[in-house]
């Protein structure tokens, strides 16, 4: 049973319904031949019986009598044999019921107490079963005489002979209906699912452009449109993961180029003057530190997402662990002659790990000085509202697309699609900002637009909430 498809299975379980309704129908026509039909013929039969042995109690069994039972045996469905003792009643009925005699001793004694018996088998002379009954006759001086009433009984076919053609009809419409519905409902049920199983194919192929067409909202239908959305979101992800391999060599390649062509050329000794030699030092360590910090980058956001870092937490001042980040950043703002606009709030603390969140105040800032225009304004906001504390970095540089905001966050997209080399990065410093914000229970949302520049405001859950959760 377990190697059968589904398909297989349901065809058995329908077949298996039909023979049991053919089953059924058979055993209830049955029913009602031996509850219906035999039950009517007995009850008649005894009435009849009781009836006739009635009118002549205490009487004499006459020949105007006897004549009178065998006209009422002419004129009756019902076979009639009226005899003055048992033995006579061999010679009229001369067949066994189901090969034995038609009277035994135990029957005898039944009919001598004035009760009747009832004789229904088989007889083979008659080719049926037959039905009947013998009923005492009492006189004055006891028994007088006997009735034995009998009747063939038709066989099933020939009692439902008239319906035959009826059920014949109605059964062939029926199966004929069934055989559409299920038909329609075998289409309906397994072309979805062989179109599911080639398209499993195909996914499993590496094509995830195919997609089934899915207008149904039942069970299949919704299989449907789950499998559209898993093809859908593993096509995103192989294009994800193409560009991610296409970033990292190009992020790879760019330092290794460098540190490759000026080891060569201080190797082979192509240059003019022992200064430009240093030159060609300073940029290989430059590149070199780059390497490191992309190497470290990917590590430490591997480690964040896996969740494998544990959060020290302690009680935090947010307001100076902010003022320590923001004088690291004193040279590059004077370099880009930057104004810094500051509306922090001194009293919010949370609770959170000192060198996380100074890692992500680090890099928030970091982005928003490198992606300022010269000459521009930075704000830095801090401040408690309800039971989160927000922090807000806003500045006035190049607008970002709709689109890509969505993507901000994945490793290294960048929005300078060119990748010049003045603002440096490796792309990762905001997904480990988020990974960040996401262990401490915290929300980033991102808003550009060219009349309020770029905004990333980051919500953290302060002392209040902490607590309250605790409890």
């Amino acid at each position: 049973m377990k190697s059968l498809t589904l398909s297989k299975k349901i065809l058995i379980v329908l077949l298996t319904s039909i023979g049991f309704t053919i089953l059924f129908s058979f055993f209830f026509i049955h029913y009602l031949y031996s509850e219906l039909y035999l039950d009517s013929i007995e009850e008649s039969i005894i009435y009849q019986g009781k009836r006739t042995a009635s009118h002549y109690h205490y009487g004499e069994l006459s020949d105007e009598i006897i004549d009178k039972i065998r006209w009422y045996n002419i004129v009756s469905e019902y076979e009639i044999i009226v005899v003055d003792n048992l033995e006579e009643l061999s010679s009229y009925f001369p067949y066994k019921i189901n090969y034995e005699t038609l009277v035994d001793e135990e029957d005898r004694a039944q009919l001598e107490r004035g009760t009747y018996v009832e004789k229904k088998g088989y007889v083979e002379e008659l080719n049926r079963d037959i039905l009947g009954a013998i009923f005492p006759i009492k006189g004055e001086d006891g028994l007088i005489g006997f009735i034995y009433i009998y009747v063939p009984l038709a066989a099933i076919q020939d009692v439902f002979r008239e319906s035959i053609p009826l059920l014949i009809i109605v059964g062939s419409l029926f199966f004929f209906v069934l055989f559409l519905v299920v038909n329609r409902a075998w289409h309906s049920l397994f072309k979805p699912l062989k179109d599911l199983q080639q398209l499993s194919y195909e996914v499993s192929q590496g094509n995830y452009s195919n997609r089934i067409e899915a207008e149904r909202d039942d069970e299949i239908g919704q299989l449907t449109k789950a499998f559209n959305t898993m093809s859908l979101s593993l096509e995103e992800q192989e294009e994800r993961k193409k560009e991610f391999t296409s970033n990292i060599v190009h992020e790879l390649r760019t330092p290794l180029t460098y540190i490759s062509g000026y080891t060569h050329a201080l190797k082979e000794k192509i240059y003019s003057f022992p200064e430009e030699a240093e030159s060609y030092l300073q940029t290989m360590e430059k590149e070199t530190e780059r390497l490191n910090k992309l190497i470290y980058d990917l590590a430490d956001l591997n480690h964040l997402q896996q969740d494998l870092y544990t959060i020290d937490w302690q009680p935090i001042a947010v307001a100076q662990l902010l003022y320590d980040t923001l004088d690291l950043f004193s040279i590059h703002l004077k370099e880009k002659k930057l104004l810094l606009d500051l509306h922090l709030e001194e009293d919010p603390i949370l609770s959170g790990d000192p060198k996380r969140l100074q890692q992500v105040f680090y890099n928030t800032l970091d982005n928003a000085i490198k992606y300022s225009l010269d000459g521009g304004r930075i704000s830095v906001t801090l401040k408690e509202e309800a039971d989160s504390i927000v922090f807000q970095v806003t500045n006035g540089g190049t607008v970002i697309d709709e689109e890509d905001i969505e993507r901000i966050g994945e490793r290294f997209f960048r929005t300078d699609k060119a990748r010049n080399r003045t603002t440096g990065g490796t792309g990762l410093g905001l997904s480990i900002v988020k990974e960040i914000v996401r262990l401490h229970g915290g929300s980033l949302q991102i808003a550009s637009s060219p009349d309020s520049g770029t905004t990333i405001t980051i919500h953290l859950p302060g002392m209040n909430a902490d607590e309250e959760g605790v409890k």
